[in-house]
């Protein structure tokens, strides 16, 4: 081990005239190579790494600030969707409300246009049945009499001469002659 010690150290000897090379001494040489190193990289790089940092700043920002730009216009554009949701369901309500009413007027108006055609219909019935009975009866009526007539006629024509029969036909004539003169 003490041998591999060794060539490091003796690396650490060889002889610099002139030319570039490697030091071996951790300890010594460490510090002094982060050091420069890192001032290099904040000297040029501070800049750089400043406008790296900036404009993605800036991006964040515009990102954010057209999120809530959209997220504004997105509770607009909802706000007003809910606006014409509730007056869609305020006209629904309207029309099914109207539409009942107009269902429960249109069937009184049915009833009552059937009422009343039962009841035309109800007295046309009764028309005819009377019409029917007044004209049975006349049938009836006419039967009773030209039997009646036809009876007397055989009676008469029975017992009755001819001389009866002058003296009727006479005394209906003075009485048609009384009326003629009642009515003149």
């Amino acid at each position: 081990m003490k041998n591999v010690t060794d060539s490091f150290v003796s690396l650490g000897y060889w002889p610099s005239a002139g030319s570039f090379g490697f030091n071996t001494d951790i300890l010594a040489t460490n510090p002094i190579n982060l050091s420069v190193v890192l001032g290099v990289l904040i000297f040029f790089g501070k800049g750089v790494l400043s406008d790296l940092l900036d404009n993605r700043k800036q991006r964040i920002l515009n990102t954010i600030r057209n999120s809530e730009e959209l997220r504004g216009g997105a509770i607009e554009q909802l706000e007003k969707a809910r606006a014409r949701l509730r007056k869609v369901e305020m006209e629904a309500d309207q029309y099914r409300v109207n539409g009942y009413s107009e269902i429960e007027r249109q069937k009184l108006n049915l009833i009552n246009s059937t009422s009343k055609d039962l009841e035309q219909l109800e007295n046309s019935k009764n028309e005819t049945i009377y019409f029917e009975q007044q004209r049975a009866i006349n049938q009836v009526r006419q039967r009773v009499f030209q039997q009646a007539l036809q009876r007397a006629l055989r009676t008469l024509n029975s017992c009755l001469n001819n001389e009866l029969h002058l003296r009727t036909i006479s005394a209906n004539i003075g009485m048609f002659e009384a009326m003629k003169e009642i009515t003149d």
